[in-house]
């Protein structure tokens, strides 16, 4: 007869992969809040890092180990595009098809009184490409990736800045490179993309606006209600019509705009009554005849 079938090759779990791939002697604990996943990370680093076996401790509150160490709050801050920095700057980091764009901003830094705007700019800058480093392995930034930085009169500081930009490269996993674009106060930085963005792991589109990030605004939607209802006022029959809109373009119909809700019972010329629906998304509405 033939042979049980028996299993050939199996994948670790995501826990025990990171621990190959990224444990070492500065790590001070490995906490895990799952028993048996404990009881696995343990045989494994007792067989690659036995050195290191003793710092793997399993987490037995009932408070969830996220919110024990702040972990949840560092996933929501790397989700949000602006990062603030310790002296009162802040980066700006925005996802397009093509590239990463990280814009740095002085914010409320307007440093010592007696000092100079370049050197404000300059402890800016430098403190900037030192978070920004973090936050492409934070945040698993990859492909092209654009360093717009605060303008620097003065050439020795504009290489300060590069030559930190390197420095901090030089400690990331990943292959990366980076070209200086000094009149125009940029920084370009290439990086090996292994994964995907956290932000496409743990974010879908937006199905309010698709993705775009903006929706029509509610003077242009008013608008457009007028000229749709204009196209069709032939084909409604009846006394009176109801027209059904999201509570917001109602709110806007009859305050800021509501000269188009007197051109609409003029175009009509029949009784039109406002309905606000929330069921509704700003760009929508809905026209019943009485």
């Amino acid at each position: 007869s033939n042979p049980p079938p028996t299993v050939v090759y199996q994948e670790e779990s995501l826990v025990a992969k990171l621990v190959r791939d990224f444990l070492t002697a500065d790590y001070s604990a490995i906490r895990i809040d799952n028993a048996e996943e404990y009881g696995r990370v343990v045989k494994l680093v007792e067989r690659i890092m036995p050195d290191l076996a003793s710092r793997v401790r399993q987490y037995t509150k009932s408070f969830p180990i996220f919110d024990e160490y702040g972990v949840q709050d560092e996933i929501d801050k790397a989700l949000r595009p602006k990062v603030w920095l310790k002296s009162g700057g802040y980066i700006v980091i925005n996802h397009t098809e093509a590239l990463v764009a990280i814009d740095v901003n002085t914010g409320r830094y307007v440093g010592k009184r007696t000092g100079r705007l370049e050197d404000t700019i300059l402890k800016t800058n430098l403190e900037a490409v030192k978070e920004i480093a973090h936050q492409f392995r934070l945040r698993d930034l990859g492909g092209i990736i654009v360093l717009d930085l605060i303008d620097m009169e003065e050439r020795k500081n504009r290489q300060k800045v590069f030559q930190a930009m390197e420095q901090e490269l030089r400690r990331d996993r990943s292959p990366s490179k980076a070209i200086q674009v000094a009149d125009v106060g940029l920084i370009i930085v290439t990086r090996k993309r292994v994964k995907q963005t956290l932000e496409r792991q743990l974010t879908e589109p937006c199905p309010y606006c698709s993705g775009s990030g903006t929706i029509k605004s509610m003077s242009t939607i008013c608008y457009e209600i007028l000229t749709e209802m204009q196209k069709i006022r032939g084909d409604l029959n009846g006394h009176g019509i109801v027209l059904r809109v999201n509570p917001d373009i109602a709110q806007v119909l009859k305050e800021e705009e509501r000269g188009v809700l007197r051109d609409l019972r003029a175009t009509l010329g029949r009784d039109l009554t406002l309905k606000p629906d929330a069921r509704l998304h700003h760009e929508q509405f809905d026209v019943m005849a009485m």
